[in-house]
C-alpha cells in the first residue's frame, strides 16, 4: 500500500482521475439483458456560454444518483446533451454582432447569420462539455447529443409531419404572446411576471363605467359585455348605442356573456379581442370583428387614425388618458394599483398579446379512442400523473401540474427567428391546381411542388419553438424514429431531475410529445429541485453581485466540496442557500476523509492484500460496535438515496465518518490492539458510501488501498444483519458516555487537558466490560489512573456524575475553587426550581390538560422529568462539596 501525502490537493488529482474513468469506459452503458436498466437524461444546458449554479446543482444531484445505481448493479445510462436554445442563443449572437460590427441580423443573409451563430455554438459546446467534466459527471460521452444535429432534426420533422396529418398541428390566426424586442411569439410558460405599482383607470363608456390598467388597448372598443343575469343591463342586451370615445363617437353593441363578473365594478366591460386572450375567446364565441390596433413593434396601426398611428402604444397612454379627461370621460384613477406585468423570460420586455398567423398544436382535440370515448392529449397527460404512472416528487407539485394542464391553451409552436428547426412546410408560389394551395409538409427538403412539379416553392420562414425539440428528448436521443435496441431497452427513462421552475417549460412538454408518439410515459419519476440562493435567501444575479461561479469554487476548494455543498442542505422542491463559507466547510470534511484514511493506510502497512474481512476478525467490543453501526448506516443510507433524500443520506455519512469512525473508532484503535482487517473493511465500505457524493477524493484513496481496481466499478455495500450486534453497541455507547462526561467535567471545571487526573468508577454489572476498556478511557479522557469497582460508598471532595447506572467520581480537590463551584451549583438549583414550579403548575391545571394537544402535554411532562433528574444530580453534587 502506498502512503498518502500529508494534505489532499484536489488540483493534483481531479483531471487524471477523470481520465482514468473515461479510459476505463466506466461511464458507458449498453443494452444488457442480464441487467436492469436505469436511465437519466441530463437536462441539456443551453448553448449560450458557461455552466451556472443551476447546472452544477443538476449535475451534482444526478451524478450522485447515477453512480449509486451503477454500483447497485444497474445498467446505468446518464445521457448528456446541449440545447440550441433558439431565442436565447440568437439574442446573444445578435448583441455581440451589434457591439462588434454595428449590424443587426437583418443586415446579413439568413445563411450568413446562421453560420455565425453556429460558430458561437461550437465554441460554447466545447466550453460546456469541459465544465461538465470538471463537475465529475459520469455521463456516457459517446451519446452526447445536440438538439440541432441530424438525428434529432429527423425526429422533430417526423413528429411534425405526423401531428399535421392527424390534424393536431394547424396554422391559424389566434392571439399569441408577442415580444416586440425578440420579434417572436412566446409560449404561455415562457412569460415571467413582474410585480409593479401602476395606475388603474375608470372611464365612463356610455351607460357603464369600465376599468383598465391599459387605456391604450381600448382605443377602438365597441362591444360592451355584461352577465346575462345582471338585471341592470337587461334592457340593453342586443342593442347598439352611440358612445363618445377617444376619437369621436363609437357605435357600441351590448352583448350578454357569462365571462362578465356582476360583482366587479359596474359589472360591465368592453373587450379588445385582438389584444387580450379572454376577449379574443369572447369575440370568437359571438362572431365579432377582431381588429388589430397594435403592431409587432408595439406601435399603433394606421386604423387608430393619424394622431396616434405609428406611435408606441404604451408611451401614448398618458396622452390618451388626457384626451379622455378633456372629454369628461375619466371618472377616477387608482394610484395604488398593484399588478403582475407579463414580460419576456429572455429580455424582460413587456409582452403584447396580439393576433397573428402562427402554427399551433391542438391539445384538446380528441384523437385517442378508449372504448366508446375519445380523449385528447391533455386528458392522456393528466391520466399519466393521476394513475401514478408518473410520480412527481415532491407530491405537492402534482397539484401545480394539474392546474397548469387544465388551463393549457393550444400550444403556439412557431417562432419568428432564424436559428432553430425551420418549420418543415413549403408553399407553391404558382399553384396550378387546388392541391397546390395547401401547405406542403415534408420530413426532408424538397425542391419542387409534388402536385404541379413547379420549382417555384418557398419554405416557411419561421422556426419551431425550442421546447418542441426538447419535448422529444427522452426518445430522439435514443435513435427514434428507428426502433433501435437502445430505445427498446432504455425507454421509458427512469428519472427526470430538474428545477421546479421548468415543470411546464420542459416536463409537461415531454409528457405531451411522448404520449402522442408512443402512448406511453417518457419517465417514471420527476424529481424537482429548487433554486440556488445566496446566504441571505436572495436570488443570485450579476446586478446584485451576489453570484457564485461554480468553476471558481472548484478551483479554490475542489469539486468534491462544491458537490457536497450543493447536495447537503437541499431538499426536493425547496430553494437552498449557498455561500463560500459553506463550500469551505465541506472542503474541511474532504480533508477529514483524507486524514482519516491516511491514518488507516499507515496502520495497514503490513497487512496482506489477500486478507479479506470476515466476522472472525471481530476481536474487541469496539470492533463489533463499529461494524454493527456500519451495517445500520448502509441500510439507512441506501433507503434514503433510493427515496432521493440525498441531503439526509450525505449528512448521515458525514456524521458517521467524522464522529463514529474518526473521533471514536480510530482513537480506540490507538489505545487498544489495532485490528487491521476491520480498519480496512470499515474504510473501504465508507469510501463506497461516500463515492457517489465525493467521487474524486474517494477514488484517489481507493487507488492506494486497492491499486488494481477502480472504486467507480465496485459494488454498493450490502447490509449484513449477522454483523449487527446490539449488545456491543450498547456497551460501547456506555464507554463513549464515560469519556464524554469526564471530558465535559474537565472543561466545566477548567482543568487543562494536559493535566492528568484520577477517576473512580462504580460500574455495577458493567465493571468487567469497563475494565477491559480501561486503557482507552485513560488515553481518550486524559486520566492518569482509573479505578473500576462494582460498587462503593460516596467519595468526599470529588466531582460526581451519574450516567446509565454508573457513578463517576473525579477527585479534583485543589484543581478548582469549591466555594465558587457551590455558588454556581446553588444558582443553577434555584433556576431549576423556578422552571419546575412553572411546569408542575401547568400540568396540574385542568384547563391546560383539557385544551392542550396530547403531544404538547407529553413534551412538557418529559421536560419536567428531565429537570427533576437534573435537580437531584445538582443537589448531590452540592452535598458532596
Amino acid at each position: 500500500m502506498q502512503e498518502l501525502s500529508k494534505a489532499y490537493e484536489a488540483k493534483l488529482h481531479e483531471d487524471s482521475i477523470y481520465k482514468k474513468w473515461e479510459d476505463s469506459k466506466a461511464f458507458e452503458a449498453n443494452v444488457n439483458p442480464e441487467k436492469q436498466p436505469f436511465t437519466i437524461v441530463l437536462p441539456p444546458p443551453n448553448a449560450t456560454g458557461t455552466l451556472h449554479l443551476g447546472h452544477a446543482s443538476r449535475i451534482a444531484t444526478e451524478d450522485t444518483i447515477i453512480r449509486f445505481k451503477r454500483m447497485q448493479g444497474f445498467e446505468a445510462l446518464w445521457l448528456p446533451g446541449i440545447d440550441h436554445a433558439a431565442i436565447a442563443t440568437q439574442n446573444k449572437v445578435e448583441k455581440e454582432l451589434l457591439k462588434k460590427e454595428g449590424k443587426t441580423r437583418h443586415q446579413y443573409e439568413r445563411q450568413e447569420f446562421l453560420s455565425k451563430v453556429e460558430d458561437f455554438v461550437e465554441e460554447s459546446k466545447t466550453i460546456i462539455t469541459n465544465q461538465i467534466r470538471r463537475m465529475g459527471a459520469s455521463v456516457d460521452w459517446r451519446r452526447l447529443t445536440y438538439t440541432l444535429e441530424p438525428k434529432v432534426s429527423r425526429a422533430v420533422y417526423e413528429v411534425f409531419q405526423r401531428m399535421y396529418k392527424d390534424g393536431l398541428i394547424y396554422q391559424g390566426n389566434r392571439i399569441v404572446n408577442w415580444c416586440p424586442r425578440c420579434s417572436s411569439t412566446l409560449a404561455d410558460d415562457e412569460i415571467k411576471y413582474k410585480e409593479q405599482h401602476a395606475k388603474f383607470y375608470f372611464f365612463r363608456y356610455g351607460p357603464v363605467i369600465i376599468g383598465t390598467a391599459r387605456p391604450e388597448t381600448k382605443f377602438l372598443d365597441k362591444v360592451i359585455v355584461a352577465h346575462p343575469d345582471d338585471v341592470r343591463y337587461q334592457e340593453y342586451f342586443g342593442k347598439t348605442i352611440t358612445v363618445p370615445w377617444i376619437d369621436g363617437e363609437v357605435e357600441a353593441t351590448f352583448i350578454a356573456d357569462e365571462s362578465a363578473d356582476p360583482k366587479f365594478g359596474s359589472g360591465a366591460m368592453t373587450i379588445t379581442p385582438a389584444h387580450d386572450f379572454t376577449d379574443f375567446e369572447i369575440a370568437k364565441k359571438h362572431q365579432l370583428d377582431i381588429v388589430q390596433i397594435i403592431d409587432e413593434k408595439g406601435n399603433f396601426t394606421e386604423i387608430v387614425g393619424s394622431e396616434f398611428a405609428g406611435k408606441n402604444a404604451r408611451k401614448s397612454r398618458e396622452a390618451i388618458v388626457k384626451k379622455l379627461a378633456e372629454k369628461s370621460l375619466l371618472e377616477r384613477v387608482d394610484e395604488n394599483y398593484i399588478n403582475n406585468l407579463p414580460i419576456c423570460y429572455r429580455c424582460d420586455t413587456p409582452i403584447e398579446p396580439l393576433v397573428s398567423k402562427q402554427w399551433f398544436i391542438d391539445v384538446n382535440k380528441p384523437i385517442y379512442k378508449e372504448g366508446d370515448k375519445l380523449k385528447s392529449i391533455k386528458e392522456k397527460c393528466n391520466e399519466a400523473v393521476e394513475n401514478g404512472s408518473i410520480e412527481i416528487i415532491p407530491e405537492r407539485f402534482q397539484k401545480t401540474y394539474f392546474q397548469w394542464m387544465e388551463n393549457l391553451r393550444d400550444w403556439c409552436i412557431s417562432r419568428q427567428i432564424w436559428f432553430g428547426h425551420r418549420i418543415p412546410v413549403w408553399y407553391c408560389l404558382n399553384p396550378e391546381n387546388p392541391a397546390c394551395k395547401e401547405p406542403i409538409v415534408s420530413v426532408t427538403n424538397i425542391s419542387s411542388c409534388p402536385h404541379c412539379h413547379s420549382d417555384q416553392i418557398k419554405q416557411d420562414e419561421d422556426t419551431l419553438d425550442t421546447w418542441f425539440s426538447s419535448g422529444l428528448w427522452t426518445f430522439s436521443t435514443l435513435g427514434w424514429p428507428d426502433q433501435t435496441p437502445d430505445l427498446e431497452y432504455f425507454h421509458p427513462t427512469n428519472l427526470l431531475e430538474t428545477a421546479y421552475d421548468i415543470l411546464f417549460f420542459w416536463v409537461a412538454r415531454m409528457i405531451i410529445m411522448t404520449t402522442y408518439v408512443f402512448q406511453e410515459i417518457p419517465f417514471k419519476q420527476v424529481l424537482l429541485s429548487g433554486l440556488v440562493l445566496d446566504k441571505n435567501g436572495k436570488k443570485m444575479s450579476k446586478s446584485k453581485d451576489n453570484g457564485i461561479d461554480p468553476l471558481e469554487m472548484i478551483e479554490k476548494f475542489g469539486t468534491d466540496a462544491v458537490r457536497l455543498s450543493l447536495i447537503i442542505g437541499s431538499t426536493p422542491g425547496n430553494d437552498m442557500r449557498l455561500y463560500e463559507e459553506k463550500i469551505a466547510g465541506y472542503r474541511n470534511f474532504v480533508n477529514k476523509i483524507w486524514n482519516g484514511s491516511r491514518f488507516v493506510l499507515l496502520s495497514l502497512e503490513n497487512l496482506e492484500q489477500t486478507e479479506s474481512f470476515t466476522p472472525h476478525h471481530l476481536k474487541t467490543e469496539a470492533d463489533k460496535w463499529i461494524v454493527s453501526k456500519l451495517q445500520n448506516l448502509i441500510l439507512e443510507v441506501t433507503q434514503k438515496i433510493e427515496k432521493y433524500q440525498l441531503s439526509e443520506a450525505g449528512n448521515q455519512i458525514y456524521e458517521f465518518f467524522w464522529d463514529e469512525f474518526c473521533s471514536w473508532y480510530i482513537e480506540f484503535s490507538k489505545g487498544e490492539h489495532l485490528n487491521q482487517p476491520v480498519l480496512k473493511y470499515v474504510l473501504e465500505t465508507l469510501l463506497k458510501l461516500l463515492h457517489p457524493f465525493t467521487p474524486f477524493v474517494t477514488e484517489v484513496i481507493w487507488a492506494n488501498l486497492n491499486p488494481s481496481s477502480l472504486l467507480i466499478t465496485q459494488n454498493w455495500p450490502e447490509y449484513q444483519p449477522n454483523l449487527v450486534n446490539e449488545e456491543a453497541s450498547k456497551n460501547m455507547d456506555i464507554i463513549k458516555s464515560i469519556i464524554t462526561e469526564i471530558r465535559a467535567i474537565r472543561a466545566e471545571k477548567k482543568v487543562e487537558m494536559a493535566r492528568k487526573i484520577k477517576a473512580i468508577i462504580y460500574a455495577g454489572e458493567a465493571k468487567n466490560f469497563i475494565e477491559e476498556r480501561k486503557s482507552s478511557i485513560e488515553l481518550m479522557a486524559r486520566v492518569e489512573a482509573l479505578e473500576v469497582h462494582e460498587r462503593g460508598s460516596k467519595i468526599e471532595k470529588a466531582v460526581w456524575k451519574f450516567i446509565d447506572g454508573i457513578d463517576i467520581y473525579l477527585p479534583l480537590e485543589g484543581m478548582f475553587d469549591p466555594e465558587k463551584e457551590k455558588q454556581n451549583i446553588a444558582k443553577k438549583i434555584k433556576e431549576n426550581e423556578e422552571k419546575i414550579a412553572y411546569y408542575q403548575g401547568r400540568l396540574k391545571n385542568d384547563n391546560f390538560r383539557t385544551k392542550a394537544p396530547s403531544h404538547l402535554i407529553e413534551e412538557e411532562e418529559r421536560v419536567l422529568q428531565k429537570l427533576l433528574s437534573e435537580q437531584e444530580t445538582l443537589q448531590n453534587s452540592l452535598n458532596m462539596l
